[in-house]
């Protein structure tokens, strides 16, 4: 389990897949890191799927991680990119007739960092989708400075899935720091073998195992997380008197 102390204030979180309990667990360590006494707020800085509301066009995903943070940030900073169709981003941004560059993203995440000790921002999909044409999440990943966390949906085929994941990510020169399975098929054949087995084979270590709840709570679902101590020093600050919120 994940114990130690961290050297990162903020941290990626993708998945093996898409539907394998990203937001749940990135909602789920907004609070954990909360019980650390840390203001933590959330960011997905890209979301296909949103529906109209008095307020603009609103991302569920998004709106869970602004309910599981402290404070409070602006809903177009912690996502900045709200596509309406449920399709791929590159596909939703055609659609919205958007085009996808880093630089809203990055401002969005300085304006978080000011406000947090920590930003959890949540990925697309699994690790090899694209963001845009010309945009894949490592490419934010390194202009964010951020290591990683994966959630692995414990399915069919979750230990291929994860140890591939780990591999892309190390292949493409980004730091995996832990995982955190997640029980998203209660039908499942043999859950606790498979994640003995994910065990075994991954090196990061693992931050826990969130149990399958319908409906699932967060804040409850926290206390099944183990994580490294977050650092609690004041953040630094840059000439320009910008928040360096920024990872390893």
């Amino acid at each position: 389990m994940g114990t130690g102390s961290a050297n990162y204030r903020s941290i990626y979180v993708t998945g093996t897949d898409t539907g394998v309990g990203k937001s749940l667990a990135s909602a789920c360590l907004l609070h954990a890191l909360r019980r650390q006494g840390l203001r933590a707020v959330g960011m997905k800085p890209v979301a296909s799927g949103c529906i109209d509301t008095a307020e603009g066009w609103r991302n569920e995903d998004a709106l869970l991680l602004q309910q599981a943070g402290s404070p409070g940030p602006a809903y177009a900073d912690i996502n900045p990119y709200a596509f309406v169709q449920p399709l791929a981003p590159e596909l939703a941004a055609a659609e919205d007739g958007i085009e996808l560059a880093l630089d809203p993203i990055l401002q969005a995440y300085a304006r978080l960092s000011r406000q947090a000790d920590a930003v959890v921002v949540e990925g697309v999909g699994g690790w090899a989708a694209p963001l845009s044409a010309s945009l894949d999440q490592i490419d934010l990943v390194r202009a964010l400075d951020l290591p990683v966390l994966l959630v692995i949906g414990l399915r069919l085929g979750c230990i291929n899935h994860a140890r591939l994941t780990a591999r892309a990510i190390a292949a493409d020169g980004a730091r995996l720091v832990g995982w955190i399975a997640s029980d998203v098929d209660p039908a499942m054949d043999r859950p606790d073998a498979n994640f003995t087995l994910l065990q075994s084979r991954l090196a990061a270590p693992c931050w826990g195992r969130l149990p399958f709840r319908l409906p699932p709570d967060p804040e409850a679902l926290a206390g099944s997380l183990h994580l490294p101590q977050w650092p609690r020093h004041p953040p630094r600050t840059s000439g320009t008197g910008t928040r360096d919120g920024r990872g390893m």
